[in-house]
């Protein structure tokens, strides 16, 4: 059984728009734990 280097080439792009996607999902998930540490605590 051997790697089809065309199928391979053809899944690139949908591998690639994964990527992409856990990527924003990540930078979103990072910029709202930012902005609740950015909002001061009202504690005393």
């Amino acid at each position: 059984m051997g790697i089809n280097v065309e199928y391979f080439l053809n899944s690139l792009p949908i591998m690639g728009k994964g990527m992409l996607g856990i990527f924003i999902v990540t930078a979103v998930i990072v910029a709202v734990v930012y902005t609740l540490n950015a909002i001061p605590s009202k504690k005393q």
